[in-house]
């Protein structure tokens, strides 16, 4: 991809928001070498957050938007740390937790907003392994949760 990430999101109607603040004792994002532990993500948008179980208060759709909105911030996150996106040399986990009910089976299909997004915005580079729960309840109420291992050039 020999475009930049940021010309990326700009063609994709994408803009990455203001860093959010950590909401209690912990820091966004931990640099060890070349990887990049970042802290989970919620789908917070201009102060608004995603709220609410999927299916019951969420749908699935409106849960993968939410995703979508968590890894923007998440980037946002990394191009603070180090200065542009064009530094990530892959995404390598990614971790999604879905606020759902008990009967609730589809968080591959949730999580897969995220997943999607990274392919879109980075190619292959986007590719990363996975793992999709579903819990009880997420901070403020928060329909998703992302957290990611990134790994950025030497």
């Amino acid at each position: 991809m020999s475009e930049s990430i940021e010309s990326r999101l700009s063609e994709l109607g994408l803009s990455l928001p203001e860093v959010p603040a950590p909401l209690a004792a912990y820091v966004n994002c931990v640099r060890t070498g070349d990887l990049l532990f970042l802290s989970g993500g919620l789908p917070i948008d201009g102060g608004r957050a995603v709220t609410g179980k999927v299916p019951v208060d969420v749908t699935v759709e409106e849960a993968a938007e939410a995703a979508r909105i968590a890894i923007l911030n998440r980037l946002a996150v990394i191009k603070a740390e180090v200065g542009s996106l064009d530094k990530v040399a892959r995404i390598v986990t990614l971790n999604g937790f879905v606020s759902s009910a008990p009967d609730f089976y589809d968080h591959p299909k949730v999580i897969n907003g995220a997943s999607e997004l990274l392919l879109e915005i980075f190619g292959d580079k986007g590719r990363h392994s996975r793992t999709a729960l579903g819990v009880s309840a997420l901070p403020l109420n928060c329909a998703v949760e992302i957290n990611l291992v990134v790994e950025i050039e030497a």
